[in-house]
């Protein structure tokens, strides 16, 4: 509850007049603010999933060899289960992507994805233990990656940084890894 209050009070302080709309403003002008922050959220949320998809598939082509078959940049045709690649990292952790049966069932939606399983992405090395399910869970590359590339800088996912500007955590007072954030990027992946 503090936190959102200190987000309230910094979208405040960023938009002066607002407080003031929004104590007198007609519940039409109120609902219009509300409208353009919700779509101010849309197209930051659309802009970090468009940096993302090119970015994420350099990071999961095999090292000097590229994804066979081939995924493009700019469609999600044959991405998510339909792919061999993508399937097996977005394939929850409980199960077998080498089965065949698994696979088809995943693709078909005969079983489906359930909130409780987590992909095997979310996973350092992709390597789940069913005795220990939360060891390496949020510790894989793919998610360090992209964590970086949305809350410092794409360029920061490189060992040196080349970014000339501050990045998003910076400008939004960021000063800590959150479960959110964390979340946040999962699911952007």
């Amino acid at each position: 509850e503090r936190r959102e209050h200190r987000v309230f009070k910094q979208l405040l302080d960023s938009y002066p007049g607002l407080l003031e709309q929004l104590r007198n403003g007609s519940e039409e002008e109120i609902l219009h603010v509300g409208e353009l922050i919700g779509k101010g959220a849309s197209g930051a949320r659309g802009d970090d999933t468009k940096s993302l998809k090119s970015a994420i598939l350099n990071w999961i082509s095999p090292k000097g060899a590229a994804i066979q078959p081939p995924l493009h940049r700019n469609s999600k045709i044959n991405h998510g289960f339909n792919h061999e690649l993508t399937g097996s990292l977005l394939c929850p952790a409980r199960l077998d992507w080498h089965d065949s049966e698994t696979r088809e069932n995943l693709r078909s939606g005969e079983i489906s994805d359930c909130g409780d399983q987590w992909p095997v992405f979310l996973y350092y090395n992709h390597i789940y233990d069913a005795e220990d399910p939360w060891c390496s869970l949020l510790r894989s590359h793919l998610l360090t990656c992209a964590y970086k590339h949305v809350f410092t800088s794409p360029s920061s996912v490189d060992k040196d940084p080349k970014a000339t500007q501050s990045g998003n955590a910076h400008l939004h007072g960021m000063n800590c890894v959150t479960t959110a954030s964390i979340a946040y990027i999962a699911t952007q992946v």
